[in-house]
C-alpha cells in the first residue's frame, strides 16, 4: 500500500512561522512535523510515499529529498495553486496507482499505528475518527459499529482525523481542479461505502501555536 501526505496548505493561523517555512516543516521538539509521519509510516512498513505541496513547496522537496534517509521512496505532486484536499489527491492519483492508499494530513500529529490500516478495503473509504476537539465540537460524522454516516441533528458525532484509506474509485467522474474531499465522502456514505474506526492514542490538529505547544508537551511526556 502506498501512502500520501497532504502538505499543500498555507498554515495562515501559524503565522509568522509559515511566512517563510511551509507548515509541514515547522518543528515540534526540534523535528519537522512531516518527519513524524515519515518515521511512523516507515515503522509501519510503508515504502512508497507521495507528498503534494504548494506554498513554499520546494523547501519540502529540498529538505526531504528522495526519502532514502528515512528508508522510503518519496515522489512529489506539486500544485502551484492549492487544489484543496480532493483536488490534490485527484491530481496525485497517477502516482498512487489503482489500489487503495493511505492518506494523512501533513498538519496533524499523532502516535496512531499506521500498521492498523494495512488491510483489505471493502468500501470506497475507511476513516479514522477522533473525539471532537474543543475547536470543533460539532464534529463531522457518525460512527455506527464500523460504518460511517453523515452527521444528523442530535446525533453523537466524531471528528475526521485527517487519516484514511481511500480507493481511487472514490474519485470516479472527477475532473482536474480544486475541490473538497468531504462531498465525495458524503456521497459514498449515502451508498454505505465508508467504514471507520476510533483512533486509539494521541492526536492533535496542529492549526495554531497553542496546539503546537500541546504536541511538544505530549512529546516531552513520552520521553
Amino acid at each position: 500500500m502506498k501512502a500520501m501526505i497532504l502538505a499543500a496548505g498555507k498554515g495562515e493561523r501559524m503565522r509568522p512561522l509559515t511566512l517563510t517555512t511551509p507548515k509541514p516543516l515547522i518543528r515540534a521538539a526540534g523535528v519537522p512535523l512531516i518527519e513524524y509521519h515519515l518515521q511512523a509510516l516507515a515503522r509501519a512498513g510503508f515504502t512508497e510515499i507521495v507528498i503534494n505541496h504548494a506554498w513554499l513547496g520546494q523547501q519540502i522537496e529540498d529538505h526531504l529529498g528522495d526519502g532514502s534517509r528515512f528508508g522510503l521512496s518519496i515522489r512529489y505532486s506539486p500544485e502551484g495553486e492549492p487544489l484543496e484536499t480532493g483536488g490534490g489527491i485527484f491530481r496525485a492519483l497517477p502516482l498512487l496507482g489503482d489500489e487503495p492508499f493511505l492518506v494523512v494530513n501533513g498538519d496533524v500529529w499523532t502516535d496512531y499505528d499506521f500498521r492498523l490500516l494495512k488491510r483489505p478495503l471493502d468500501t470506497l473509504a475507511h476513516l479514522v475518527l477522533v473525539e471532537n476537539p474543543t475547536h470543533h465540537t460539532a464534529g463531522d460524522f457518525i460512527l455506527s459499529d464500523t460504518q460511517v454516516r453523515d452527521a444528523e441533528p442530535g446525533a453523537q458525532t466524531l471528528t475526521y482525523s485527517g487519516i484514511a484509506v481511500l480507493h481511487p474509485l472514490l474519485f470516479k467522474g472527477c475532473t482536474p481542479g480544486a475541490f473538497k474531499l468531504a462531498p465525495l465522502l458524503r456521497k459514498a456514505m449515502a451508498d454505505g461505502q465508508v467504514s471507520g474506526e476510533r483512533l486509539q492514542g494521541h492526536w492533535v490538529d496542529v492549526g495554531t501555536h497553542e496546539r503546537l505547544a500541546e504536541v511538544e508537551t505530549l512529546l516531552e511526556a513520552s520521553r
